[in-house]
């Protein structure tokens, strides 16, 4: 174990406290509680690309510069805090999560996204501007306190929370889009087992995995098998297995592979759409031009 495992930083004991958990920035495990960041596992890796790029980078992979990195998210937008803002018109990556979920709604590929939220839980969400706002600074999240505030905003701008509690369940969101008579679902998931059951029971969904850090060999397989769209994060074995198998790669230091027709649409139609500069050619996958995460896991 490294010396910065769960280092404590001014616990509160003895006060009646909310907490949240996520995993970020090298897949560190921090809680933030009342709105502080108490506690910072080491990352279980020592450098990432996009990381350095964050609005507060992190160029060490220490538990101190990542705890400057969430004290930012919390002072920038109330990550975690009553005080959470969830609108947000800017583009972060050209191939991140929201941004590609984005570009889907506005063409009709999708009509809603199930997403986790801080502060609120599961989501159901056909608001671009709170897709964005929800889901753009947002990584990782394991367990939160649900905040009526946020909740109130979310419902204003035309989401809708499936719990009161802020438990995060993707299967039980994407049942609710659906009963909701949403056609074209897109879920976000981190877990295999998530998206074995939501394929299985709902055949048309959009899987889009995120959080991939770590997974075995048997995991990416089955993600491969159940995903349209894979982010590889750091992990060896989803550029390994997805990444041979995928009908298009978007990016290369951490790419997104497209394992189905629907999921290249959706990456294609952000490339469509994008004003940025986008070389396109032909090539085996995956892709590696020497700037990804190491090590990766």
């Amino acid at each position: 174990m490294g010396e910065n495992i769960c280092k404590k930083i001014d616990g509160l004991i003895g006060e009646q406290i909310d907490e949240h958990i996520i995993e970020a920035v090298g897949r560190a495990r921090i809680t933030i509680r009342n709105g502080r960041v108490v506690a910072v596992e080491d990352p279980v890796i020592k450098g990432c690309p996009l990381a350095r790029r964050f609005k507060y980078p992190v160029s060490d992979m220490t538990a101190d510069e990542i705890k400057k990195n969430i004290e930012g998210r919390i002072a920038d937008f109330g990550m975690c805090t009553p005080q959470r803002r969830v609108l947000s018109n800017d583009d972060f990556v050209l191939f991140g999560a929201s941004e590609l979920l984005n570009s889907a709604l506005a063409a009709g590929i999708i009509d809603c996204a199930v997403l986790a939220c801080d502060g609120a839980g599961t989501v159901i969400v056909s608001n671009p501007a709170l897709i964005q706002g929800i889901g753009g600074k947002m990584s990782g999240l394991v367990k939160t306190t649900a905040y009526p505030e946020v909740i109130a905003r979310i419902n204003d701008n035309g989401g809708h929370v499936v719990f009161s509690d802020g438990r995060l369940d993707a299967f039980a969101g994407c049942r609710k889009a659906y009963e909701l008579g949403y056609k074209k679902v897109a879920v976000t998931i981190a877990l295999v087992a998530d998206a074995e059951k939501i394929r299985a029971a709902y055949p048309d969904a959009v899987i889009i995995c995120v959080h991939t850090t770590g997974h075995s060999r048997e995991n990416a397989e089955k993600l491969a098998e159940t995903c349209d769209l894979i982010f590889a994060c750091s992990s060896a074995k989803i550029r390994e297995v997805a990444g041979s198998r995928a009908l298009v790669q978007g990016g290369t230091g951490v790419p997104v592979f497209a394992m189905t027709q629907k999921g290249k649409e959706i990456i294609l139609e952000k490339i469509r759409t994008t004003k940025m500069q986008v070389m396109i050619r032909g090539d085996r996958l995956p892709m590696n031009l020497g700037n990804e995460p190491e090590p990766l896991i």
